[in-house]
């Protein structure tokens, strides 16, 4: 198989990934980065020694950066779906939203998460304070973005979406969004719903224990 992924099922960057080859039916073998499998591990770091996933391998090449490794599958790998636009204008909105997601709404959660995992109280509550400012930012431009639209950049599903899903996901547990944000609620709803998003959730439902912050008991 030419294809293959290293990640972790229960990494948001991974399931960003993962929703694009399961939106395109693109066959791959997934290589789960974790300590029951070594060889894997030892595979990721000879091939990108900056030790992040996940990391795409198409016979010899080596693709990184969830953004561009979708871009390469539609240029590769190109299904039913396209998730990036012909128009460059519109393929320039939807990198917009892709990077609002990863950056705005993806990087808060991260912050809490790293200050939970120092095992220090102080540093676990201004991370969780910085993560609930900036997410409260991002939320209210959010529902005021998405209205009138089914999906980030409008009726087609694409690269945001996929930066989307697992980004709103995590999010909501993070800080919850609250109902003063019906458009934004209904959103994640419907990436939930999609049968890709829904397929990672499902593989990354034994993880939920990894969660620092803990998971809540929904979804």
């Amino acid at each position: 198989m030419s294809l293959a992924l290293y990640g972790h099922p229960f990494s948001s960057y991974t399931q960003k990934v993962l929703i694009a080859l399961y939106e395109n039916g693109i066959p791959f073998e997934f290589r789960c980065i974790g300590p029951e499998t070594p060889q894997h591990s030892a595979e990721w770091l000879r091939r990108w020694p900056l030790r992040k996933f996940p990391l795409l391998v198409d016979n010899d090449r080596n693709i990184v950066e969830t953004s561009i490794i979708i871009e390469y599958l539609q240029l590769a790998h190109p299904g039913p779906i396209r998730l990036l636009p012909e128009d460059p204008v519109a393929a320039m909105d939807v990198r917009f939203l892709d990077r609002f997601f990863d950056l705005h709404v993806m990087s808060p959660i991260q912050h809490a998460v790293s200050g939970t995992m120092t095992g220090d109280p102080v540093k676990r509550e201004d991370g969780l304070a910085f993560a609930r400012e900036k997410l409260d930012l991002a939320y209210a431009w959010l529902d005021t973005q998405l209205a009138g639209r089914t999906w980030a950049a409008g009726g087609d599903f694409t690269l945001a979406d996929c930066a989307a899903a697992p980004s709103l996901f995590y999010a909501d547990w993070t800080h919850p969004i609250s109902d003063a944000y019906p458009i934004l609620r209904a959103y994640r709803t419907r990436l939930l719903a999609r049968p890709a998003f829904a397929r990672a959730v499902d593989e990354a439902r034994p993880y939920r224990q990894l969660f620092p912050l803990g998971a809540p008991d929904q979804d």
